[in-house]
């Protein structure tokens, strides 16, 4: 796959205790987006954060929270990332989980996988 140019980033902010039928929901997410041929994700865990109920999640070693923020990034063409979004929102309800999405704009300049 070679993609170059101006694409879209697709950026989800979860907590590290989503569940969706027991199996975290970072993980659905990017499993989602591999069968939809998304170009890559990637998933980084936060040390410290807060979303839309105030309550703030760290990791400090006194106070380990087994809730940690978590962000998914998914970069592709703006057509694919579209599709890919009432994906993630019924991810989310299904989930009954809460949560941030946002898009915005990325310009390739490398796309490469390793040689056979």
């Amino acid at each position: 796959m070679k993609i170059e140019g101006e694409a879209k980033l697709l950026r989800i902010f979860i907590g590290e205790a989503d569940k969706i039928s027991h199996s975290p929901v970072y993980e659905k997410i990017v499993t989602e987006a591999r069968k939809n041929n998304l170009a890559g994700a990637t998933v980084y865990k936060g040390i410290m954060g807060y979303g839309g109920n105030s309550r703030i999640h760290t990791a400090k070693i006194l106070r380990l929270s087994e809730d940690l923020p978590l962000v998914v990034e998914i970069v592709d063409e703006e057509k694919k990332i579209e599709e890919f979004i009432p994906i993630v929102n019924k991810i989310f309800e299904d989930a009954n989980c809460g949560g941030l999405i946002t898009i915005e704009r990325a310009e390739i300049i490398k796309y490469t996988s390793t040689k056979k």
